[in-house]
C-alpha cells in the first residue's frame, strides 16, 4: 500500500490525536523492525505512518513498590541491560536476550512485540506467565487490558483503531518461592524466530506446586496460556516423575489444536522437551530453605 503521509510526534497526546483522526488508515512506527519490512514488501496495512519512536515518556523501566512497568518503547536491549530484571524476572530477561541479532534488540520494542500479535513473539509468553496487564490510551481516555485477554484469531487484538499501548506492567515475584522461566527452540541460536517457546511461572512451597502459569509461543495462532495444563498441575508434588507426566499433559493440550498440521510430529516431541527444560530451569533455582 502506498504511503500518503508520515507524521513524527514527540508526545502521547499528539500520537493519539492522529490515531483518532486516521484510525484504521494509520500504522504506528516504534522500533520499525517489522513495519519497515512490511513497507518494503508493500504489506503495510495503513497509508498513514505515525512515528512514535521519539516519545521519551514511553521509554522507561519503572521498578515501583507493587509492580514493574515497562514503557511500550522500551527496547529488548534495555531489558537485557536492566540488572533488576535480570536477577528477579529471569524468564523475561532471557526472552528479551533471545530476540534476533543485537541490532534488532537495539531497535525492537516491547510494545511492538505485543502489538504485532505474532504467535512467535519472544517476550509475550513470559509476560503472559507473569499475568501482565497492558495500559492503553486513546482520545476517549485510558484503560487496562489483561494480556491474556488481548489476542484473538488471525492476528486480531483487543486494541481499538484509535488506541495505543502505553506500557505493560506486572507484579513483583513476592518471595524466593516464585520463579519465572523461559525456553525457546529456534532454527539457529542467533537470528532465530521461535519455532517453539514456553514460559512458566511457578510457586512452590514444601515441594507442593501452589500456583503455575504456562504460556506457549509459536504453538498456535497467537501466544496462548495453557489453562488446562495449569489446572492439572496445581497442588501436585514437584518431582522428576511428575514433570514427565506434566509434559505429557502439555503435549496432549497442544495436540488438540495442532494435530493434522505437517509440523505436529516434530512439535509433539520438541514441545515436551522445551516444556521440561523450562520447568527444570526453575527447579534448579528453587531453594527449599526459603519455602
Amino acid at each position: 500500500m502506498a504511503i500518503e503521509k508520515i507524521h513524527k510526534v514527540s508526545n502521547i497526546g499528539d500520537a493519539i490525536t492522529l490515531l483518532e483522526k486516521y484510525k484504521e488508515k494509520a500504522e504506528l512506527l516504534a522500533g520499525g523492525t517489522d513495519l519497515l519490512v512490511h513497507l518494503r514488501e508493500e504489506k503495510n496495512r495503513g497509508s498513514i505512518i505515525i512515528d512514535i519512536s521519539n516519545i521519551r515518556e514511553m521509554k522507561k523501566i519503572e521498578i515501583k513498590e507493587k509492580e514493574i512497568v515497562l514503557g511500550a518503547l522500551t527496547t529488548f536491549s534495555e531489558i537485557v541491560q536492566n540488572d533488576y530484571i535480570k536477577e528477579n524476572v529471569t524468564g523475561l530477561w532471557k526472552a528479551a536476550k533471545s530476540v534476533g541479532s543485537p541490532q534488532i534488540r537495539n531497535m525492537g520494542t516491547i510494545g511492538g512485540n505485543i502489538g504485532n500479535a505474532s504467535p512467535a513473539a519472544d517476550t509475550v509468553p513470559p509476560l503472559l506467565a507473569l499475568d501482565a496487564t497492558l495500559r492503553v490510551m486513546s482520545n476517549d481516555g485510558e484503560r487496562s487490558i489483561k494480556l491474556c485477554e488481548f489476542y484473538g484469531d488471525k492476528g486480531e487484538t483487543a486494541l481499538k483503531p484509535n488506541e495505543m499501548i502505553i506500557s505493560v506492567g506486572f507484579s513483583h515475584l513476592k518471595n524466593r518461592r516464585e520463579h519465572i522461566g523461559f525456553e525457546k527452540l529456534g532454527v539457529r541460536n542467533a537470528l532465530a524466530i521461535s519455532k517453539i517457546s514456553c514460559a512458566v511461572y511457578l510457586e512452590v512451597q514444601d515441594k507442593s506446586i501452589n500456583n503455575i502459569r504456562i504460556a506457549s509461543g509459536a504453538l498456535g495462532g497467537y501466544p496462548i496460556r495453557e489453562y488446562i495444563v495449569e489446572d492439572f498441575i496445581k497442588g501436585k508434588v514437584l518431582s522428576d516423575e511428575f514433570i514427565e507426566v506434566a509434559a505429557m499433559k502439555y503435549s496432549e493440550a497442544l495436540e488438540k489444536r495442532l494435530s493434522g498440521r505437517n509440523s505436529w510430529p516434530y512439535k509433539k516431541e520438541a514441545s515436551k522437551g522445551v516444556f521440561k527444560k523450562a520447568i527444570y530451569s526453575l527447579v534448579n533455582s528453587y531453594d527449599p530453605n526459603n519455602s
